[in-house]
């Protein structure tokens, strides 16, 4: 995995963004700017370079190029620093039929990805509320710190396609197939399982100790997995999918697997949802993500990349310093945002970190 620094990135026909070079500091950068004139953009063209995809779901070419350009691409030049202080040169040219990427000017046959964070307070809403948002979060975070699973998730994936086509198309001998396939879903469900319920159990430790330092309280928090196959062995979920075999033949695909897992989130042992007021479930998300980053941290020994879009609307000025002062501990390398005058004043009291402003797509 790549560690690496944002030092430098130049967009064209990315969105309303201008193409001037825009550079940044190894520490925190603040990009200040009245709404509706491109921060959020500027995040989600750094965003798009780390993991090549946007952060926003299901967007497309057609929505990421701008309606001004006079061709059909876009194209991204940036630098990184790495950890040994030596850069890394990442272009890439992005149509609507094919993205091509060179490092150092050598074409890429797969996508290089570098870690990276995305903080959005209005993703709360979407997490306590959407259980496929729950489950991507999950997926996406835990496959970035663990190689284990994410090739065990793309295989079930895999299988589970193949087994769904089956169900719906049912060739001759399908159900040979089907039984062959669910040794490897059982196998597959048994590793994905325990490799999440580690996942959560780690989360536990720092969730709490960001909530205390951020929001000045003291709360468990906790995710907690909801899911019929914990503390099944790998024979107990074949036996399921053996029992449910002719239940799924009925309806034409598979009616429960670990895909269709969930998660609650914990407030002192409540579902937040149901018993949190949406402060404090912003808050509790928020915590939830910064203890992503120091899980993230505790096993590579380095931070992500962290980009945080205007979390001002949720933080009084006294949580305001917190964050402030939480962000100058650590060293990782923040890029956040705010319309908020009040924040931008206690932002622009840091000391070295860079300051941007965006007014219409153009940076100064």
């Amino acid at each position: 995995m790549n560690f690496l620094k944002l030092k430098s990135l130049q967009v064209t026909n990315f969105r309303n963004l201008n193409n001037d070079i825009v550079h940044f500091n190894s520490g925190i950068n603040c990009i200040f700017g009245n709404n509706g004139n491109g921060k959020t953009n500027l995040l989600e063209a750094i965003y798009y370079v780390c993991l090549k995809k946007s952060f926003r779901k299901n967007t497309s070419f057609q929505q990421i190029v701008s309606v001004d350009s006079g061709k059909p691409e876009i194209l991204i030049s940036s630098a990184f620093e790495s950890q040994n202080e030596i850069l890394t040169a990442l272009t890439g040219k992005i149509t609507s039929k094919e993205n091509q990427w060179y490092q150092d000017n050598k074409a890429l046959k797969s996508k290089p990805k570098i870690p990276v964070v995305f903080i959005n307070p209005f993703d709360s809403f979407s997490f306590h509320t959407i259980p496929a948002f729950r489950r991507s979060w999950v997926d996406q975070n835990l496959s970035l710190v663990s190689e284990e699973y994410k090739s065990a998730l793309s295989k079930y994936n895999n299988v589970l396609k193949q087994r769904n086509a089956l169900l719906s198309k049912k060739p001759h001998k399908f159900l040979e197939q089907i039984k062959v396939l669910d040794d490897q879903m059982a196998l597959y469900s048994k590793i994905l399982i325990d490799l999440r319920l580690h996942f959560i159990s780690d989360l536990k430790i720092y969730c709490k100790e960001t909530f205390k330092i951020i929001f000045d309280e003291s709360h468990d928090l906790e995710l907690k997995l909801e899911s019929k196959f914990i503390d099944a062995t790998q024979d107990k979920i074949k036996e399921y999918f053996d029992q449910n075999r002719e239940k799924d033949v009925i309806i034409g695909h598979t009616s429960y697997g670990i895909h269709r897992d969930d998660y609650v989130f914990l407030f002192d042992g409540f579902n937040s949802f149901e018993f949190c007021s949406l402060g404090q479930q912003k808050m509790s998300y928020l915590s939830l993500i910064f203890a992503y980053i120091e899980l993230f941290r505790y096993k590579f020994n380095s931070y992500p990349i962290v980009l945080i879009d205007d979390v001002s609307g949720e933080l009084d000025s006294r949580r305001w310093n917190n964050l402030i002062n939480y962000l100058e501990a650590k060293d990782f390398q923040v890029i956040i945002t705010t319309a908020n005058e009040n924040f931008k004043v206690e932002l622009e009291k840091i000391s070295n970190s860079k300051k941007l402003y965006i007014e219409d797509g153009f940076l100064k």
